[in-house]
C-alpha cells in the first residue's frame, strides 16, 4: 500500500506541474480583459480605418 501511495503522489506532482506550465503558457499568450479598453469604441474605430 505504501508503494501505491508514492506512485500516486509522484504522478499527482507531475500532473500538477504540467497543469501549471500550461496555465502559465496560456496566460503569457493572452491579455487581461480589463486592459483592452472599451470594445465598442475599438470596433467603430477599426471600421472607419478600413
Amino acid at each position: 500500500m505504501q508503494k501505491n501511495k508514492k506512485i500516486f503522489l509522484i504522478l499527482f506532482v507531475i500532473f500538477m506541474l504540467i497543469m501549471l506550465w500550461i496555465g502559465y503558457d496560456i496566460s503569457q499568450r493572452t491579455t487581461f480583459p480589463g486592459s483592452k479598453g472599451n470594445l465598442k469604441e475599438r470596433i467603430s474605430n477599426e471600421g472607419e480605418v478600413q
